[in-house]
């Protein structure tokens, strides 16, 4: 596989045996770059010099160095090695090869940046577009039209006034005359050079793409909390600050705080207690002036966005991420502000409740990795920010459909408290086969009790807590939410592969089928089941199903109802008029909104018919006392 890359190569080697002779073992000190190739070999392999090509497209030329032995005095007087790339003929740079390697040619730009001698090349052209002088930067395939030794790339380039744009410019390529004859006077780039051998150190110079300076410099500079803005915003902003604070040397109380709250800070007012105590570290009871600004201004808090403002409110100092006690705080001040929960103040179990099922429906929904642990990056991809500020907006908390609607606590707490006969909190699996009339088949729900889904956080063995069965209505009543999507996939996925096989499905699938006999319904043979599954789904590959697949289709959620959920398979096949009319009246409610505005009714309804049986007694009962 070796062949000789000619008398370029010969004479590479020539000249490297004249300096490493008698050195003898060899190091490598740098490379350089070649291209235009499409396997993987060795083009020539020689003591001091190698090439390798290879299949990205990229010749690798490695010089090597000797190292030190017997013989260190005659390596003192070699003042340099110089190697001429182009003796080795390699072919001409295609801008394909290079676009086609833009992670390697970026790893090695970003060596370059790294450089002492970029670092002075930036802070020379910066001071020339902060002084207003021309720059003199070649871009591609165009020359230097100054080579005068004022250029500000001299100090790095001192052959000419801009950044390489070959690592191959040089004299001896008549191919590199021919096409760029401006710098046919050029030596190579691709020059090793040192002042003592024991300090020889790797130069790589590659060309860059035709870009303003701009783009250099933000490869250097980053902003963390984006780009700071103007002072005068800033000024404006302690002006705020000290209007606000203006009269109370003391500070501000918690309830006068308030104001600050949403006239600066702004972000949800149910907020104002946990930055009060951030900022009265000290838990005085007053924040002063000069301890906010420190916390808001100085410590960069109000040029962040919204979202990493409340991820860095709620979160512990020395944490990285939220958990669910770190939103407790925010809940608790909600239930005691909002309008629309004054009624639960007198019931402080319910507000407990209420905020435990807030808490549990976030991080369902955004905690996607499921460890307890919220990011930052998760709390942005979510709409959690969203649901705050509407929920600080609006009056009426029930039509905050997302997290917060008392409407969808009550139902997912009435249905828990139906299923929990003994009320001691927990459920096990012949509570959760009686949910919705035995909807549910007895293989699903043990898949379920092994913690296959999701690990329980209950304490006792063979029982779900409230949190679990949180976690579990959501997924069962909205299989349209990839949280749902994932839950119910790694039910079905029985030896935990990642694809729903024929075996699998069918496993569910007989129980399914064994009830529809025994109620004495048209049982619908599996074969006809499956067909019907992969045209609903459209898998890529026609023997399974994959998670992707499903999330892909519209209809991901009558698959697994299909296999698991009798009533809701009912249902799809007679097509349920009153769904598809609730469906038409509110097409952007999720399935989960539509169950819990029915439940919330039917819940209603049964209480009211039960006040009204209470009342209609106590009516009988007074008539027969006035009677006698």
């Amino acid at each position: 596989d070796q062949e000789r890359l000619g008398a370029g190569a010969d004479q590479v080697n020539t000249s490297w045996n004249g300096v490493a002779n008698g050195l003898g073992f060899v190091d490598i000190v740098g490379f350089g770059l070649g291209f235009q190739s499409k396997s993987v070999r060795t083009i020539s392999v020689r003591e001091g010099a190698s090439v390798v090509r290879s299949t990205n497209g990229l010749h690798w030329l490695i010089f090597t160095k000797p190292v030190l032995g017997k013989k260190m005095a005659q390596s003192k007087a070699m003042e340099s090695l110089m190697l001429d790339i182009e003796l080795l003929q390699l072919p001409e740079t295609s801008p394909m090869s290079m676009k086609s390697n833009q992670d390697f040619v970026k790893k090695l730009f970003d060596q370059w940046l790294a450089l002492p001698e970029t670092n002075r090349l930036v802070a020379s052209l910066v001071n020339d577009v902060k002084s207003g002088v021309a720059l003199n930067v070649v871009s591609g395939g165009s020359s230097a039209t100054n080579s005068g030794s004022n250029s500000p790339l001299a100090s790095m380039f001192p052959a000419r006034n801009g950044p390489p744009l070959s690592p191959r410019n040089s004299t001896g390529s008549p191919r590199i005359t021919r096409q760029r004859t401006g710098l046919s006077n050029l030596s190579s780039p691709l020059k090793v050079v040192s002042d003592h051998v024991k300090e020889l150190i790797p130069q790589v110079h590659i060309s860059i793409p035709p870009s303003p300076l701009k783009a250099l410099i933000w490869n250097i500079f980053y902003f963390e909390d984006g780009r700071p803005p103007p002072n005068d915003q800033k000024e404006q902003c302690i002006a705020k600050i000290n209007t606000l604070f203006h009269g109370h040397e003391d500070g501000l109380q918690l309830q006068e705080f308030k104001l600050v709250t949403s006239e600066i800070c702004k972000v949800p007012s149910f907020f104002s207690t946990s930055i009060f105590r951030k900022v009265d570290t000290n838990n005085i009871g007053f924040v002063k002036r000069e301890a906010f600004i420190d916390y808001w201004v100085k410590g960069n808090m109000w040029t962040k966005e919204i979202a990493t403002q409340i991820f860095t409110i709620l979160k512990q100092p020395d944490e990285k991420y939220l958990v669910q006690d770190d939103f407790k705080p925010v809940l608790q001040e909600l239930l005691a502000t909002h309008p629309g929960l004054e009624f639960l103040q007198g019931t402080p179990e319910f507000q407990d409740r209420y905020a435990e099922t807030v808490i549990y429906r976030i991080y369902y929904y955004i905690n996607r990795s499921g460890n307890g642990h919220l990011t930052l990056r998760e709390l942005k991809r979510g709409n959690l920010v969203d649901a705050m500020q509407h929920a600080d907006e609006e009056e009426d908390i029930n039509k905050v459909l997302r997290y917060f609607s008392y409407e969808h606590f009550y139902v997912i707490y009435c249905k828990f408290w139906e299923l929990d006969t003994d009320h001691d909190f927990l459920i096990d699996k012949e509570n959760l086969i009686r949910y919705s009339n035995h909807a549910l088949t007895y293989r699903i729900v043990d898949r379920i009790f092994s913690q296959v889904p999701r690990k329980f956080t209950s304490k006792t063995e063979g029982k779900m807590c409230y949190e679990d069965f949180v976690y579990f209505i959501l997924a069962e009543e909205d299989k349209s939410s990839e949280p749902s999507l994932e839950y119910w996939f790694k039910c079905i996925d029985l030896d935990a592969n990642g694809v729903l096989t024929r075996n699998e499905l069918q496993f569910f699938y007989e129980e399914q089928l064994h009830r529809m006999e025994c109620m004495a319904q048209e049982a619908v043979l599996f074969e006809d089941i499956l067909c019907q599954l992969f045209d609903m789904v459209k898998p890529e590959d026609e023997g399974y199903i994959c998670l992707n697949d499903l999330k892909g289709s519209k209809l991901s959620g009558n698959v697994f109802n299909i296999l698991f959920n009798l009533n809701k398979f009912m249902a799809f096949e007679t097509r349920d008029p009153f769904l598809i009319r609730q469906e038409r009246a509110n097409p952007t409610w999720t399935e989960w909104d539509r169950f819990a505005h029915r439940e919330y009714i039917r819940l209603s309804m049964e209480e009211d018919v039960e006040d009204v049986s209470n009342g209609s007694a106590e009516a009988w009962d007074d008539s027969l006392e006035v009677s006698f």
